[in-house]
């Protein structure tokens, strides 16, 4: 049996592609900066009211795709800025090379994917599990601005070494590390991204000589 959630998300999609067919909507050149950061901002708005999170949290619970309604979302979104939905799901893919020189924008974007993640990711968890993780992050980003504070006793060849060892972690192994942690109960709160021995114990690898002046 079809659920009616899937009924929905295909009936969302038809009427938009029948409303695309019957409207005069841009469909070449690419997206200006305005109509992206229009985008940007009214999607932000959408996934911050309860009855969007309940939209996508039905389809999790439908088995379907988080992501499914989130780019519904923003199909609906391109119909309101008179942009054929497909067009415009066509030109995010190509931002990061069309405004390659607008660092502003580029975070903005950055931001914009990072807030549907969370949004399919809090759908998926639920909001009890996803205030755990939320909240085992926030730990995490507090140590690792401890760990940063505590690389400045070091010479600077020495923080490079300890900059490369961070950088080396694979944000899948992280993901994995975070994964495991919540499924088990296992988050210590004082386990830090790199203690203070561990920055030590790097440094007292490399053997760096102490500067001596002349």
């Amino acid at each position: 049996m079809i659920s009616l959630v899937l009924l929905g998300l295909c009936s969302a999609r038809v009427n938009i592609r029948n409303t695309a067919q019957t409207m005069e909507l841009q469909d070449s050149g690419m997206l200006s900066r305005d109509q992206l950061l229009y985008l940007f901002d009214r999607f932000d708005s959408l996934i911050s009211q309860p009855e969007v999170k309940t939209r996508i949290a039905d389809a999790v619970n439908d088995k379907q795709e988080p992501v499914a309604v989130t780019t519904t979302i923003q199909e609906e979104i391109f119909m309101e800025m008179g942009v054929d939905p497909q067009f415009g799901l066509s030109c995010l893919g190509k931002v990061s090379l069309a405004y390659e020189d607008d660092r502003d924008l580029i975070i903005q974007f950055y931001g914009f994917v990072a807030k549907e993640e969370i949004a399919c990711e809090e759908a998926e968890l639920g909001p009890e599990r996803f205030a755990e993780r939320t909240e085992m992050l926030r730990r995490l980003e507090a140590e690792q601005l401890e760990m940063l504070k505590n690389m400045r006793n070091f010479q600077l060849d020495d923080q490079s070494a300890i900059l490369e060892k961070v950088t080396s972690i694979k944000m899948d192994r992280f993901k994995l590390l975070i994964h495991q942690q919540m499924e088990n109960a296992g988050f210590e709160p004082d386990t830090s991204l790199l203690s203070v021995e561990q920055i030590q114990d790097i440094v007292g690898r490399r053997v760096t000589p102490v500067f001596q002046p002349i």
